[in-house]
Parts: C-alpha cells; structure tokens; sequence
C-alpha cells in the first residue's frame, strides 16, 4: 500500500485546476506502471489530498506528484499515517528561521566567511565535523555574552513551530531538539518552542570568552541518528516516529524515521525524504499527519 498526502499551492491549482492536474498524475503514474486506487479532499485538514494506490515505488509517487504539483508539501508513506510517537528535530533553518552560527558569526564581522561554509556544509560538499570545526575555530575569544545577545536579537522560531510541537505533546509524542549547533542556542530555544529534550554541541569558553573549540563529542549526522534510534527503542516495539530537517546533515536521521520530512531543504536532504515542506509553515506537518486543526493546540 501507497499513500500520498499532498497540499498544493492555490496559485499552482488556478491555473490548471486541481482534477486536470491529477489526471495527468494519473497517467503519467499509470505509464510507470502505479496505479491510482483512490483520490479524495480530507476535509478536516484544510487544503490536503489523499491518494491511494495498492503498491509501488514510493520514490516514483514522490518524483511524478512533485512534477505535477510543486511547489507542494506532501509525505509519503508505505504504511498507515498516524501520529508518532516520537519526532525529533533539527535546529538551524528548521525550527528556528536562521543559522545560529552565522548570526554569531556577525557580531565578529565574519557572517560573509561563516556563511558559505554553513551553505557548503548543508549542501553535503563538506565534511560536517571538520566544516563545524573551522566556523567555531573562527569564533574564538568572541565575549560569551555575545551569544545572549544574538539569541535576543537575531533567533526567531519559525512559523507554526510551537504550535506543532504543543500539539503533538498534546497527543502523547515525545519531542526532541537535535542539532549540530550548540547548547547556548538550543536550549532557551527549546524551552520557548516546548521540545522535551535537547542534545547539541558544547562550545569552549574561558574567561567569558569562545574559545574557539567544542568540549565533549560533536553532534553530527550519526549522532542524529543514533539519537532517534535510541529514543525510538526506549519508548518500545515499532513506534512510529518522525523526523525534520533541512540539510546534507539530517539525511541519516531522516532515512531512519519511520517518516522524513524536508523543510525547505537543500537537495540532498529533499531528495531522501519521504515528502517535504515547499510552501506551508510546519503546521503543514500537522495536516500531512491528518489532525484536525480543531484539535490544534497553539503554542
């Protein structure tokens, strides 16, 4: 079984309309041997179509279903949809709108510097410890109040993160903030969105200054992973779980999720999900999973 849940963009519907472009999904799913079984509107999730199809490809659904629709937020998936039990997240240009390191990296005059190493990193053209470890190395004897005040004047969470979060607590799924970022981030951010559980990066800092070093383990894509995996057991036999993020690094973690889903993602990250956010803010989430948005808890 095949199931696609799918919100399109009205602008992409007015100028084809919504059945014209299904059939043409149809056939062109039909010419790669998938066959549609069922289509319908859930009504109790806003905009959001659900296909059926008895079996096939799912990377085949995705790629044909991108063509027709995008830009689209859309999941598939092999099993039933359900709530999970367990979401795991990361950070940077996830639940928060910017990357912490280089809007740090700012108040050093060294964002332009930063930055394109963040952007190589997520694209997967660096290597991730290594790439982490020069941006911090480029931090040091940064005042550590210099993060309190990035964290107050340039950290916003992005749109409907906390009432994702608040309403997949309220239906009993336990939240977990990953990243390759740091503590002196994650944290307060975590207590603002309401994740139940951080794990990060620990920068260096001696004589209220960065030293420009990380203390303890690094934070990367296996990390992240193992971190959903060993979550995912504590909390029993076959769990559903669900996983976001948006670049090279969160692949492992998103492939290991019982659902992965890109948000606003790099290439590499879009390509190994199982469906993504193009147009909506994360309460798309919500609709994807097929909640109510009566029974939306804001946050």
């Amino acid at each position: 079984m095949l199931i696609a849940r799918l919100i399109a963009d009205p602008a992409v519907l007015e100028r084809g309309g919504l059945e014209a472009r299904l059939d043409a999904a149809s056939a062109a799913l039909e010419a790669e041997g998938l066959r549609i079984a069922a289509a319908a509107m859930l009504d109790f999730c806003g905009d959001t179509l659900q296909i059926a199809l008895p079996d096939g490809d799912p990377a085949v659904l995705r790629r044909v279903l991108d063509e027709h629709f995008s830009p689209a937020d859309l999941l598939v998936s092999t099993r039933e949809i359900e709530v999970p039990r367990l979401f795991v997240s990361d950070m940077d240009s996830t639940v928060i709108e910017q990357e912490c390191i280089d809007e740090l990296a700012d108040f050093a005059g060294l964002k332009e510097q930063v930055s394109a190493i963040t952007e190589r990193a997520m694209e997967g053209e660096l290597d991730f410890v290594s790439a982490l470890t020069e941006r911090v190395k480029l931090l040091a004897g940064l005042g550590e109040d210099t993060v309190a005040t990035c964290l107050a004047e340039r950290i916003r969470p992005t749109a409907g993160a906390r009432t994702l979060i608040a309403t997949l607590k309220a239906r009993g799924c336990h939240t977990v903030l990953v990243t390759g970022g740091f503590h002196h981030f994650a944290d307060p951010v975590a207590e603002q969105i309401g994740f139940d559980h951080v794990v990060a990066n620990r920068l260096g800092v001696s004589g209220g200054k960065l030293t420009g070093a990380l203390v303890g383990g690094i934070t990367d894509s296996a990390v992240k992973r193992q971190v959903l995996l060993d979550e995912a057991a504590r909390l029993g036999d076959d769990v559903a779980t669900l996983a976001i993020g948006d670049g090279a690094n969160d692949v492992p973690m998103l492939q290991a999720a019982t659902w992965g889903i890109a948000y606003r993602a790099k290439p590499k990250a879009r390509d190994a999900a199982d469906g993504w956010i193009d147009r909506g803010d994360l309460t798309a989430v919500l609709d994807l999973l097929g909640i109510p948005r009566e029974d939306w808890v804001a946050g």
